[in-house]
């Protein structure tokens, strides 16, 4: 599984690289923080294939990269997926070595 860490990825978003980011937390876990991006919760992940970019970078995040791992593993047992990454630790790492 692809992996990036939070600086890179923050790096990528000041630079307007084309990514796209996907939230798989709870609605009021994205409320509460987040860094842009299309929110498509874990249970919902399978049935909202459609949602997500064929041809570009796929960000996924949650708050320690669990559930953001959970989501890419279902993902690409059902389809052909090769741009999916994984932000190593979410948001808790975002907070953390970024900031708020």
């Amino acid at each position: 599984m692809k992996t990036i860490h939070v600086t890179e990825l923050h790096k990528l978003i000041q630079s307007n690289a084309d990514i796209q980011l996907v939230d798989v937390r709870e609605p009021e876990e994205n409320a509460a923080f987040n860094i842009g991006g299309l929110l498509v919760p874990l249970a919902t992940v399978t049935r909202n294939i459609h949602l997500f970019e064929k041809e570009k970078p796929v960000v996924v995040y949650c708050r320690r990269g669990v559930r953001s791992q959970i989501a890419i593993q279902r993902l690409m047992l059902k389809y052909p997926f090769q741009n999916l990454i994984n932000l190593i630790g979410g948001m808790d790492a975002w907070k953390k070595e970024i900031g708020v």
